[in-house]
């Protein structure tokens, strides 16, 4: 771009306009052409997305000045190339993932999907009240991002897209303003709590009544910042849910404080009646207190959950076609370019090693620390750190689509699937505050009726006492300390309500290959057909299986086969009209002749049947035309982990394997394993009728699989897990992937999965229990203000401490 054109849209500048139209971008001064460029521009780094001119690979359209001035500046970010960094493909919708500002509890978080959901075209909105995100899914041709956001101001609520940076910096200025207020409400909680103290238990001796007033008086003058201000929270978020035509938790919170400190002022003023001043100060400063630990528990999680964001380094080094290297942002790498690694660098993106040996630390995504071997052809992650060695890369995706992103929109997407006990307590607390209000209502009724003094006050004790925050923190504050645990030890949840289901599970079906074993084959034993040379048919099975992402493939493709440093034919077969049989084989034309690879039944043909008892302990078979050409014995060894994992399921859970593999295979792997039954030969329309058959027998069934032809029947189990390196079409299938190699997360995964419906439980058990309990005593007039501020605020706080143990356990 030229010295003289305008940085936004690139347009040639006007010399009378040179000096008129200036902004700070990227930390330099920019010029623009006009008004209208510059309050785009102004508008995108206000708005913290200033990587768009860094990142962007032509100039902008020039803006209308015209339409501009009364444009809202949400406009800018209907901006198509603006939303490349943000905003994901969903078929034919858009999802973006938002940070929200102005949440304050759970039924701000449930304001939100309400509201949202009545707008025409927006297909799904999840808000994880926790992490203080929205995942939005809408159709672009029917509502525009730019309307998305407007409506959310419209509620009292500012959202823009997520960027970790942004979010970080988010909590930090939302933490500031808690801690301010939260400090100025324990500040003069103790002034006031002194003075109010002396006098109730007569501290200070016989003091005039002009002394007491005064002191009334400087107990107001103390409290008012503390409603005006700490308190404020709650009066906001009272006015957004009554605005919705709703109630919630602060909506007898605001009440009970603008109650009590009215009847102060009017009882300081006139010199008559009770004052609770210090009531007000300690219940805003408790609740407060209960709010902050909440925030920093939820806080405490995402940066569990978002930890492996951090490491994705910004930059990257470049090898050009003709050989030099360049660096470059990490976001404007695109697929097919390639990048080198050095020793002790951070693979900047995902993609396939072309040249180089090197050991990666990928324990930033599986939690396991042990270093991975990596070589030819060997799949990388952006984040992972290259120990020793260097490593060309050819890049497979994009950063935006890399595996850390897809992993932290995973995590978004989990959120939106509320378990029934959170969509019960959701119910439940919006029902409750309803209950409480018409309570409070009931209870000044009978007591004014029946003449008592401290009816307003025994009101206020309902109120205070009975305000279901507690309720409301239950669920979502266990869910969300559980998936940051699970997902800093490599298991990430595509769905929470996986974690429900996970304890009703009483069966386990496990594949075979590549679940229970390694998935690491090698050739036992080769037969070659008469007049058939060794030579040329491996090198027809290496074709066909180098296309293959079965692991059976990796015996061919990675120099395992017998005698391969003897062989003399190394000729490269160009395979055309390839095609896979899920749980068969493979097929494809070589020199237009049809080959194929794989169990008998798949490819020999009936007139060859015969012939396969030749080949006793064969697995895997290549014929031409049906006809068998050779025969293969193909080996595999269990994962070092799966004796001890088995154990360990064995003892409550029902075990089954349903293998594609032969049922001698399958009874000599599984011989010494505590498994009930084992199923062998078994194609995928066959796993799929054997899950299905124990569902309908009333099991709960976990199936666990790493292939494409564990698909369908890892979409029909109750609970499904892809296991270490599946497929693409197996982790769609699953609700549950493991990132690491280690079956032993499965036990983990279990663990903790009870130990999430105990934290539940006790939770809303301590909820609801404490609410039944008090209630009685409010009602009746035996707990004065001050102690339903304690035991309301102690009571929240409990259940947050409680749900934040999931995260050490």
């Amino acid at each position: 771009m030229a010295e003289h054109d305008c940085y936004h849209c690139g347009l040639p500048i006007a010399n009378h306009d040179e000096d008129k139209f200036k902004t700070v971008i990227l930390g330099q001064q920019r010029d623009m052409c006009c008004p209208g460029c510059l309050a785009v521009a102004e508008a995108i780094v206000s708005n913290g997305l200033e990587d768009y001119y860094q990142f962007r690979t032509e100039p902008a359209q020039k803006s209308d000045d015209g339409i501009l001035e009364t444009l809202d500046k949400l406009k800018v970010y209907d901006d198509p190339s603006l939303q490349e960094e943000f905003v994901f493909d969903e078929g034919q919708d858009k999802q973006i993932q938002l940070t929200l500002e102005g949440i304050t509890c759970a039924a701000c978080g449930w304001l939100i999907e309400k509201q949202l959901s009545k707008v025409e075209g927006i297909k799904q909105v999840a808000v994880n009240v926790q992490e203080r995100r929205a995942l939005v899914t809408w159709s672009p041709l029917q509502i525009k991002l730019s309307q998305i956001l407007s409506t959310l101001k419209r509620i009292g609520y500012v959202g823009s897209p997520f960027h970790p940076d942004e979010h970080e910096a988010s909590y930090k200025r939302e933490q500031k303003t808690f801690l301010k207020k939260l400090g100025l409400a324990g500040i003069m909680t103790m002034q006031v709590m002194m003075l109010m103290t002396g006098l109730y238990f007569d501290w200070f001796g016989a003091i005039e009544l002009e002394t007491r007033q005064y002191f009334y008086w400087v107990a107001l003058t103390l409290t008012t910042p503390v409603v005006l201000y700490s308190g404020s929270t709650f009066y906001i978020g009272a006015a957004k849910a009554l605005s919705a035509k709703t109630v919630n938790m602060d909506v007898p919170v605001t009440l009970a404080i603008f109650g009590t400190y009215i009847a102060g002022i009017r009882s300081t003023v006139l010199e008559q009646g009770e004052v609770y001043f210090e009531s007000i100060c300690m219940f805003i400063f408790l609740l407060l207190l209960s709010r902050f630990l909440e925030h920093r528990s939820r806080h405490r999680a995402a940066q569990i959950s978002a930890n492996m964001m951090q490491y994705v380094p910004v930059s990257a080094t470049k090898l050009m076609s003709d050989g030099s290297v360049t660096e470059c942002l990490a976001k404007q790498l695109r697929i097919n370019d390639v990048v080198l690694v050095k020793p002790g660098e951070t693979i900047p993106i995902d993609g396939v090693v072309t040249e180089g040996h090197a050991s990666v630390d990928e324990s930033m995504l599986t939690g396991e620390f042990n270093p991975v071997r990596k070589e030819n052809n060997s799949v990388v992650y952006g984040g992972t750190v290259c120990q020793d060695g260097s490593l060309t890369i050819i890049v497979t995706q994009t950063l935006k689509n890399a595996l850390v992103n897809q992993i932290v929109r995973l995590q978004a997407s989990a959120m939106a699937s509320k378990p029934k006990a959170a969509q019960i307590a959701d119910n439940f607390s919006r029902y409750f505050v309803t209950a409480v209000l018409m309570i409070s209502a009931l209870t000044y009724g009978f007591w004014s009726y029946q003449g008592s003094d401290d009816a307003f006050w025994i009101t206020i004790s309902v109120l205070v006492a009975t305000c279901p925050c507690a309720l409301g923190l239950a669920t979502p504050s266990a869910l969300t300390c559980a998936m940051a645990k699970l997902n800093k030890q490599g298991i990430l949840l595509k769905r929470a309500d996986a974690l429900e289901q996970i304890t009703g599970i009483d069966t386990i079906a496990l594949d075979k290959t590549g679940t229970l074993t390694q998935g690491k084959f090698t050739i036992s034993n080769a037969w070659y057909a008469d007049g058939v040379d060794s030579d040329t048919a491996l090198s027809i099975a290496r074709a066909l299986e180098s296309r293959s992402e079965h692991p059976i493939a990796k015996a061919f493709t990675e120099n395992n086969t017998l005698d391969d440093d003897n062989a003399s034919d190394h000729t490269v077969y160009k395979v055309v009209n390839f095609t896979v049989a899920p749980g068969g084989g493979i097929s494809g034309e070589i020199n237009d002749t049809l080959f194929s690879m794989g169990s008998a039944a798949f490819c020999v043909h009936e007139s060859q049947q015969e012939f396969i008892e030749d080949y006793p302990s064969a697995n895997v078979y290549l014929t031409v035309k049906g006809r068998i050409m050779a025969a293969f014995e193909v080996r595999d060894t269990l994962r070092a982990d799966t004796q001890e994992t088995l154990d360990i399921l064995a003892k409550s859970h029902t075990l089954i394997v349903l293998s594609g593999d032969t049922q001698q295979n399958v009874d000599s792997l599984t011989a010494s394993l505590p498994i009930e039954t084992a199923k062998g030969g078994l194609t995928p329309e066959l796993k799929y009728e054997a899950v299905q058959a124990m569902q309908q027998a009333g099991a709960k069934v976990m199936m666990m699989g790493d292939g494409i032809n564990d698909a369908p029947v890892l979409a029909s189990a109750d609970v499904a897990i892809a296991v270490g390196n599946a497929t693409d079409v197996a982790k769609t299938a699953a609700d549950v992937i493991l990132l690491g190699d280690q079956l032993l997360s499965v036990p983990t995964l279990i663990s903790t999965s009870h130990q999430v419906k105990k934290k539940i439980r006790q939770n809303i058990g301590w909820s609801v229990g404490y609410n039944v309990l008090i209630l009685p005593f409010a009602v009746s007039g035996l707990l004065s203000p001050w102690m339903a501020v304690v035991g309301m605020s102690l009571s929240s706080i409990i259940v947050v401490t409680n749900s934040t143990r999931l995260l050490s356990k």
